[in-house]
């Protein structure tokens, strides 16, 4: 599963776009940026109602596959240009982060 395939199977809207191949292992929920910091995994999608720049560098730092900006939460200015220069994707979608993280655990263990 890629960030892409995400993007086509959750109808996920794209407000920042670095690389839409990478692998996407698991998901996490959160939006207190220490915890998730401590938590995420590389190649989670991270759903969180955080749009600013911190999350941004959060999001680098566990190297999350993307960000999934859930309940239609908004991007910052600061943050969609910090995802920009660093290459991250920032998804959205109007969808609560229960429903989202039920999908992607669905497409990622279909056998369940």
């Amino acid at each position: 599963m890629t960030v892409q395939n995400l993007i086509e199977k959750l109808d996920l809207k794209i407000l920042s776009e670095g690389d839409l191949s990478l692998p996407v292992k698991g998901c996490y929920c959160g939006d207190l940026l220490s915890w998730v910091m401590s938590r995420a995994q590389e190649g989670d999608a991270w759903l969180t109602v955080m749009g600013n720049i911190n999350a941004i560098g959060v999001a680098a730092l566990t190297e999350s596959a993307c960000i999934i900006l859930v309940d239609d939460a908004a991007l910052d200015a600061d943050a969609l240009k910090k995802a920009g220069e660093n290459g991250i994707t920032v998804l959205q979608t109007d969808k609560d982060a229960f429903s989202i993280a039920v999908w992607i655990n669905r497409l990622l263990n279909p056998e369940n």
